[in-house]
């Protein structure tokens, strides 16, 4: 008997290799928010992307800029896509050197951020007679950060838009994405695609990763309402005292993995036990210490031995906090903690006349002070 369950045990463990060998590249984004005593809210998150540098950059598009959308992936093949005048000026990060904003914030204070969906985000084929309102799903960002003021705004916005299956060549396939939209006044929502219609959520936990689908997220909490902060009381069995080794047994059964619905369990328990903060720039370092949870070590995420990261320090590439009250972003890199900063509402978006970049890193480098005391007190 002893044998058979050795055997069963080896081919099961043996099945659960080959799994998850065969699972792929995870790319992990992670994103939560916090409010502040004074009202200041703070919107942040991760950039997970395990098989390349995203190589983003600091993105800044101009009020009034002309937007014109390419819907082929094929230079030789022209297939025009809508055209817009962006309203407000946008600051953000961006993605493969390309003027998509990934995850900024808008002279308005609006923030968005587009998080990978892959497996559920369903567009619709090209259509030449509705190519006017068209355009690929990297192209959301831009066009609701630059047209937009409000999240309501937004929710008008999203059903006048067709999203519409543009290969990306990075990817060799379209940008499987959703997004989280956030603006000044607390509101927020995510947007899914479903069938080539998009779908509407209210965020009110502030939290987002991956797939599946949103509302299915928020049904799976219902599996973790035993989570607490409040630690485990002791227990008498018979003449044995026994009490928890530590702090944190409230949070005993928390899932630790990777995977968007573990990660989604952890952002909404971290983020509704954050402690109280004052402002936007005390809650800024709340927000990146629960962010730090979330980082993804390179090896840890990839299932892919032939994928190439040299070059890269870890899967989580950037980690950006907004302060969409104050209209600041706050970012750190994978090459150097050093959290640095935008004022995005001091710019004069009146004086920007074209489309502008700015590199994350200046040098892909730790800065690191010697603080090695140079003279040492001698005791008598």
């Amino acid at each position: 008997m002893k044998n058979i369950k050795s055997i069963v045990l080896t081919l099961a463990l043996a099945f659960l290799f080959c799994f998850i060998s065969l699972i792929p590249v995870a790319y992990a984004c992670t994103g939560i928010t916090l409010t502040a005593e004074d009202g200041a809210m703070v919107y942040g998150r991760t950039l997970e992307w395990s098989s390349f540098d995203f190589k983003s950059r600091i993105l800044l598009l101009p009020r009034g800029h002309e937007f014109v959308t390419e819907l082929s992936d094929d230079e030789n093949v022209h297939l025009p896509g809508i055209k817009w005048t962006g309203k407000y000026g946008v600051v953000g990060l961006d993605g493969l050197e390309k003027p998509i904003i990934l995850d900024g914030i808008n002279e308005k204070g609006l923030a968005a951020g587009l998080f990978y969906h892959p497996g559920f985000a369903e567009y619709i084929d090209y259509d030449p007679t509705i190519a006017d309102k068209s355009m690929a799903p990297t192209d959301v960002g831009n066009y609701l950060l630059s047209t937009c003021a409000t999240v309501d705004d937004v929710r008008e916005a999203i059903n006048s838009i067709v999203v519409v299956n543009v290969v990306e060549p990075a990817l060799g396939i379209p940008a499987p994405a959703h997004l989280m939209v956030s603006d000044p006044s607390g509101e927020q929502i995510v947007i899914e695609w479903s069938q080539g219609k998009p779908k509407i959520f209210d965020a009110e936990l502030g939290v987002i990763t991956n797939a599946p689908t949103y509302d299915w997220h928020i049904t799976n909490l219902r599996n973790y309402v035993n989570i607490s902060p409040v630690a485990l009381p002791d227990q008498e069995i018979g003449s044995i005292d026994f009490s928890p080794l530590g702090g944190g047994s409230g949070m005993i059964g928390l899932p630790g993995d990777f995977t968007p619905p573990s990660r989604f369990i952890r952002a909404v328990a971290f983020s509704q036990t954050a402690r109280e903060t004052t402002d936007g720039p005390e809650t800024m370092y709340e927000l990146f210490r629960i962010l730090d949870n979330f980082n993804v070590p390179l090896g840890a995420s990839e299932g892919n031995d032939d994928i190439d990261t040299s070059g890269m320090r870890s899967s989580t590439q950037w980690t950006t906090a907004h302060d969409i009250t104050n209209k600041v972003i706050y970012y750190h890199t994978q090459n150097n903690r050093q959290v640095r900063k935008v004022d995005v509402g001091s710019l004069d978006f009146e004086s920007i006349s074209d489309i502008q970049t700015f590199p994350l890193d200046r040098r892909k480098k730790q800065k690191i002070k010697d603080r090695t005391p140079r003279k040492l007190k001698v005791s008598s």
